[in-house]
């Protein structure tokens, strides 16, 4: 990944940048960041005002913000609400193709006018994490797994629900998993979904569908996490459009209807040597190396503290339940979907680790991230894991934080990941999270009414 940081006057990267803006003949360019809820954020420039070589600025603010709009009651960025510079990574250039007119989105990294990196970006933090592993000798590979729903449009947020009508002008009747009709139900959005991720250099895997009534899946192509994070990022914005589009939704809730499963991003990943590209999970003679078993031990030992990076909602306990393909606890084994933690069958240079936690409501570059921290210091620490589960895991013990407020709780007292984060950043996350979670607390819901308000 180039440093965008390089995109100075007269760089090859701004050069690069307006180059591609004349050949596409741009007439507007989107300069986005992603914010701690994983939403872009940013500004729409005319294009003969948009200069790379300068970039542009924006309150850091908007990285404190909770998924409301609202703010801690605590400010954790300086009193004096100052800009970040905004640089934008030329790797990020794409077009925007549901734009009337010619249109380009380009992702930006935060800095201080110093030229710090902004620790509260989620891009930063991502990159962050990625040097631990370069200053070792190591790169990780990731390939993500999303799973959304499709619903029908309903402005009243009271109303559940509901799954939409497809091109037989029917619901679906029951859940159909892996069922090719019930895919084709939704041909044109999924057409115009696969032009739409080719032109911006998505890289889509497999379609599939999944067990909830409407619910798909998409994989990614593994490859490097930070341009695996811009392509959950971007896809998100893109499929919401083209359902808009198509007079529905396209819904990221980790759990949107009662009675269905809850939608997740399974994390597929791995470390390879940057000299030689060598899967270090994997020993010489084929056999699972002792990286790959420290890896399990540290994401079994620090993923319940981290929990509010993969569960980041009050909505995202819902979906963390016995028998519903979620995990409850961190058990691993070797192609076991129950787990937490499930080692698919593969050759010795695909070893991988799938961290089945995340909901798919996450932000992909601090689940990614850590993610990836946990893994690294199982790794550093030489921790053992235990012994891989052949059973059911949801017969074992619930081992995850039940709720928002326990998992904030966790990660403030976990002294490793504070360490790893950093403490600005851990400080504010938290504080964004007990905001968050306190708005919820104050809504009182149709089921309290309905079996408290006379009966108790």
């Amino acid at each position: 990944m180039a440093d965008s940081s390089t995109a100075t006057t007269g760089s090859p990267d701004a050069q690069r940048i307006q180059q591609w803006l004349d050949e596409h003949r741009i007439t507007e360019v989107e300069c986005i960041i992603p914010d701690m809820a994983g939403q872009a954020r940013g500004k729409i420039v005319p294009r003969h005002k948009y200069n790379p070589a300068v970039g542009l600025r924006l309150p850091e603010a908007v990285l404190a913000m909770t998924v409301t709009g609202d703010y801690p009651e605590k400010d954790f960025t300086s009193v004096a609400d100052p800009d970040m510079l905004l640089r934008p990574d030329p790797n990020t250039l794409r077009p925007v193709p549901w734009a009337k007119e010619p249109t380009a989105q380009i992702i930006h990294d935060c800095f201080t006018f110093d030229g710090r990196a902004v620790d509260l970006s989620p891009r930063n933090v991502l990159r962050r994490v990625l040097r631990l592993y370069a200053d070792e000798g190591w790169k990780p590979v990731v390939a993500p797994e999303m799973e959304f729903y499709l619903v029908q449009v309903e402005a009243d947020e009271d109303i559940p629900l509901k799954p939409p009508v497809g091109r037989t002008k029917r619901t679906e009747a029951g859940m159909q998993s892996f069922s090719m009709d019930a895919i084709n139900e939704y041909d044109d959005i999924f057409d115009v979904m696969y032009d739409w991720c080719e032109a911006e250099g998505i890289q889509l895997d497999t379609l599939i569908h999944e067990m909830g009534t409407a619910q798909m899946e998409i994989n990614l192509d593994h490859g490097d996490p930070l341009p695996l994070a811009d392509q959950v990022f971007l896809f998100k914005r893109t499929i919401r459009e083209v359902a808009i589009r198509h007079q529905m939704y396209a819904t990221f809730m980790a759990k949107p209807m009662q009675g269905q499963p809850g939608s997740a991003m399974h994390i597929h990943q791995s470390v390879v040597g940057i000299d030689g590209g060598a899967n270090i999970f994997s020993r010489a003679d084929g056999e699972p190396s002792e990286a790959f078993f420290h890896y399990i031990g540290g994401l079994q030992t620090y993923l319940p503290a981290a929990t509010a990076f993969f569960a980041p909602y009050v909505n995202s306990y819902r979906r963390l339940s016995r028998f519903t393909s979620a995990p409850i606890n961190l058990s691993w084994g070797f192609d076991n979907r129950t787990c937490g933690l499930r080692v698919p069958h593969s050759g010795p240079q695909d070893r991988r680790v799938e961290n089945r936690l995340a909901g798919v409501d996450v932000n992909p570059y601090l689940a990614i991230a850590a993610s990836l921290a946990c893994g690294y210091l199982g790794m550093k620490q030489g921790i053992k894991p235990g012994e891989p589960l052949t059973g059911s895991a949801y017969e074992q013990p619930h081992q995850l934080p039940r709720h928002l407020d326990d998992a904030v709780e966790k990660l403030m007292a976990c002294a490793p990941l504070v360490d790893l984060f950093g403490e600005h950043f851990i400080q504010t996350y938290s504080a964004i999270k007990e905001t968050e979670y306190r708005e919820y607390f104050d809504v009182i819901s149709p089921w309290e009414r309905r079996f408290l308000l006379l009966h108790v």
